[in-house]
């Protein structure tokens, strides 16, 4: 059984397995308890030489961020490809990054940097999909591609919620503190064809604020978790809860809304990790009192509360306040980007680390795709997927290094190119799941787990 910090104290108000079989016609309910309670089984390690992953949290920095103004800097390029920001040297001597990353330079020990990622979406929606499922749209670059329950692609959390059993009655995946919006909602932020059971419990509150709470996982006042008992108490408790279900009542399927909801109900491990208040002021200051920030940090109290998997976005929409920097892009990144997302991510790597999560946490920061070489006319830089650069920490990950190499203006990978599928063969090696498995859509098509091959060069140890 997966160990939490939390579980001794939950014991003695938690509805027992015997208890919740005695509320008469559960099964109406959709609550799988086979699923919910069994002890999770050994996972295959998959010639891992490390154990597997116990959780993962990715930093998505939504628009795409400027590769060369950040991880991949070319000073001795031209002034129309170096732009205005100079290097700055890193805890590892032979590594530089952008002087708007001096919190980052400081665990640059701790991180890999894979320089030479590259997929051939154009576009925001598409390119997510790259990014967040590690696969090519079956409906191809397309500027407003919306959401098709039937033939999307499942985001990773959902794919690990999906392949990783589960004991307890802990969300396997969240994703927080907004969903993402391009005109429609950015596709990659759901289970796709594996359906509502492994959406994520979505967290739509910014933690930063003073009164920063989650009452859709409250119990109502005048119920105890005793008071679950009462089969009809429970329906009107789970009913009461819809709004923060949306996603899965819209997609019809109640069974899976339902479960979800009274398994959060009755996880005062989830309350506990979202009761940010409680956290040490130093630590919330370290990590920044911004959304972004806060965010970062609940997704830490999430993981360490038994979470596998959660998801941070930076950024709602297209606006002068993303990462598609057009125009001003040195301005943008120095002023308003930059700043909050270098000490969070920052934050996240040393706190992780101090709190000895981090051999077992695996931390990724992408965005869509990165910018163009050449800055364009309004002191901007337009998309770029043709080469980009991912972050990696912890899980394993040997700190100081490079992977890869793009060429001299950063345009294109010169050395060891990585595709987003390799990113996601990666990503669930490391959770114990076999890259070259199946996962099947509605209609029971097969398609491999993920389309590429582990990164093995970048964890110390693996072959």
């Amino acid at each position: 059984m997966t160990h939490s910090p939390y579980r001794d104290s939950w014991r003695g108000a938690r509805v027992t397995r015997r208890r919740l079989l005695q509320i008469g016609g559960l099964g109406a309910l959709g609550l799988d308890l086979t699923r919910l309670l069994e002890a999770q089984a050994a996972v295959a390690q998959s010639g891992s030489p490390f154990p597997p992953l116990k959780s993962c949290i990715l930093l998505f920095y939504y628009g795409g961020p400027s590769h060369l103004d950040t991880w991949d800097m070319k000073p001795a390029a031209p002034r129309e490809i170096r732009g205005e920001f100079q290097p700055i040297s890193t805890a590892v001597p032979s590594i530089v990054v952008s002087e708007q990353l001096p919190l980052s330079a400081r665990v640059m020990d701790k991180l890999a940097i894979l320089r030479t990622m590259h997929h051939p979406m154009r576009n925001h929606n598409s390119a997510a999909v790259e990014a967040l499922c590690g696969r090519t749209p079956l409906r191809g670059d397309l500027e407003l591609l919306a959401n098709d329950p039937e033939t999307d692609f499942p985001c990773y959390g959902s794919a690990v919620a999906h392949g990783v059993s589960e004991s307890g009655l802990l969300p396997p995946y969240i994703a927080l503190p907004h969903i993402m919006y391009n005109v429609v909602m950015l596709p990659g932020q759901t289970a796709g064809f594996l359906g509502p059971r492994y959406e994520p419990l979505r967290i739509l509150r910014d933690p930063s604020a003073a009164d920063f709470r989650v009452p859709e996982l409250e119990l109502p006042a005048h119920l105890s978790v005793a008071d679950l008992e009462d089969r009809r108490a429970l329906l009107q408790t789970v009913d009461a809860q819809a709004t923060a279900h949306e996603a899965l009542a819209a997609a019809g399927d109640v069974n899976a809304h339902s479960e979800r909801a009274f398994s959060i109900l009755n996880s005062d491990a989830v309350r506990r990790s979202l009761a940010i208040a409680q956290e040490d002021d130093r630590t919330r200051d370290r990590y920044g009192r911004t959304s972004h920030g806060q965010s970062v940090l609940l997704a830490r109290r999430l993981i360490e509360a038994g979470v596998r998997f959660v998801s941070v976005y930076d950024q709602v929409h297209n606006g002068p306040d993303n990462w598609d920097t057009h125009d001003k892009n040195f301005s943008r990144l120095k002023d308003r980007l930059l700043p909050p997302a270098d000490r969070a991510f920052s934050a996240l790597v040393e706190d992780l680390e101090q709190r000895g999560l981090l051999d077992s946490t695996l931390v990724v920061w992408i965005g869509e795709f990165g910018r163009t070489p050449q800055i364009n006319g309004n002191g901007g830089r337009d998309h770029w997927p043709d080469c980009f650069s991912v972050v990696m920490a912890g899980g394993g990950v040997r700190g100081g290094t490079l992977y890869g190499a793009s060429d001299k203006s950063g345009a294109y990978p010169a050395t060891d190119p990585v595709t987003t599928g390799d990113l996601a063969a990666t990503l669930f090696w490391r959770f114990g799941l076999d890259p070259a498995g199946e996962i099947h859509d509605r209609r029971g098509r097969p398609y491999r787990l993920a389309e590429g091959e582990p990164i093995r060069g970048i964890f110390a140890g693996a072959t």
